[in-house]
């Protein structure tokens, strides 16, 4: 068994596999010279000094799951069951993708001094001591990631501007009645947002726009999005989506015979809500290896294949709220709102034929918990008890 990523997915991968009764060799390749570390707390504790590492508590060689740190991976051949890297090639009975997400670059943007991106141990560390020192920041994207790291630099007491080219923050991620009332908390924290604000270059010094306002900016974070680390598979026969990502069945097996792909690199058919997902978020590597373990030691044993279709879930800290999402709401046909968005604690929830799909908790994780369970079980819900915020989620069910 060989392993391609030492990410969370990548490790969880591994040790699903001890845990499932593999007794063959595990091997994790991983790129980044680091033990292997959790990715959440770069834009908290790791970012703000209050820890030195997020390593995994995993005792890999207790496991007897081999560390390959410091290698990337260039090439895959399906055909010969063979990784290429620069230290030559890694043979492998059946292959695991789990290279995650690398982040999207601001065009013009390399090689010019202070521009920095936030998704690797690395990245954290050069961060820190730009923190430290209290620059005047400017965070390039209004999305979950920027939001969070203006999070950390205001509590640093940086100066913090945030461009974004849309008109609200998260607009890729939320419908606008939900996502503008968020505009205000940056406001309420300190930072200052720009709406409509399209960056036109990046100098030493300076953010400017097209409309040529500069921004003076000690240090510019660019969280503009991320897309599937799946450029070495080019050329390799490995079927990728319109996203960059690789194409997994409802099993997690790949178009390559012996080759499964799980967390950020890989979409996979929902039954649930009818459409193929790419979810980036931290549950779905935690999620999907069990089902890729159970798999390959199943078809060993003759066990019938699990599927993969969960409730995508993921969660946010940011200007002191505590937000929470499950679901997919893509296809809902009804909004309703459990408390008002001016107020500290609110849900949206959204329905389709009646049925819970989708729902955004804000400092209510009672709503979290009960909804997502509802959403798992296809809960048909009476959206008038439904938009009652004193009641229980759960006694707004129908029948």
């Amino acid at each position: 068994m060989v392993v391609v990523g030492a990410g969370m997915a990548g490790v969880q991968t591994a040790v699903a596999l001890r845990e499932h009764g593999f007794t063959g060799s595990v091997t994790l390749v991983g790129a980044e010279p680091h033990q292997p570390y959790d990715r959440p707390p770069l834009s908290k504790a790791v970012l703000l000094g209050t820890a030195e590492h997020s390593a995994f508590d995993v005792d890999f060689d207790g496991l007897g799951i081999g560390l390959e740190l410091g290698r990337e991976v260039l090439g895959l051949r399906p055909g010969d069951h063979e990784l290429d890297t620069a230290a030559g090639p890694v043979p492998y009975d059946v292959l695991v993708l789990a290279t995650g997400a690398e982040p999207i670059r601001l065009p013009g943007t390399d090689g010019v001094p202070g521009v920095h991106l936030l998704r690797t141990l690395d990245d954290a560390e050069r961060l820190r001591p730009v923190l430290a020192r209290q620059h005047d920041i400017v965070v390039v994207g209004a999305g979950w990631i920027g939001a969070e790291f203006a999070t950390a630099a205001r509590e640093a007491g940086c100066a913090v501007t945030v461009v974004e080219a849309a008109d609200r923050p998260l607009a890729g991620t939320l419908p606008a009645e939900v996502a503008a009332p968020m505009a205000a908390w940056y406001a309420d924290s300190g930072a200052v947002l720009r709406t409509h604000a399209r960056v036109e270059h990046v100098e030493p010094g300076a953010v400017v726009l097209d409309d040529g306002t500069r921004i003076p900016a000690g240090a510019v974070v660019v969280g503009v999005g991320a897309r599937p680390a799946t450029g070495w598979l080019a050329g390799s026969g490995v079927e990728l989506g319109a996203r960059g990502e690789v194409v997994a069945d409802a099993h997690l097996r790949t178009s390559a015979s012996d080759v499964y792909a799980v967390g950020d690199c890989a979409s996979f058919p929902s039954a649930r809500y009818g459409e193929r997902l790419l979810v980036h978020h931290w549950d779905n590597a935690l999620q999907g290896p069990r089902v890729v373990a159970a798999n390959i030691v199943g078809s060993a044993t003759g066990q019938p294949d699990a599927v993969y279709d969960p409730v995508p879930y993921f969660w946010s800290e940011q200007f002191g709220r505590f937000v929470q999402y499950a679901g997919h709401h893509a296809r809902a046909d009804r909004t309703v709102w459990r408390g008002a968005p001016s107020g500290p604690a609110w849900t949206v929830c959204w329905l389709r034929e009646g049925r819970l799909v989708a729902l955004l908790a804000v400092g209510r994780p009672r709503d979290l918990a009960q909804g997502r369970r509802l959403i798992g079980a296809g809960t048909a819900m009476d959206p008038e008890l439904l938009a009652d915020p004193a009641r229980p989620l759960k006694a707004a069910t129908v029948g």
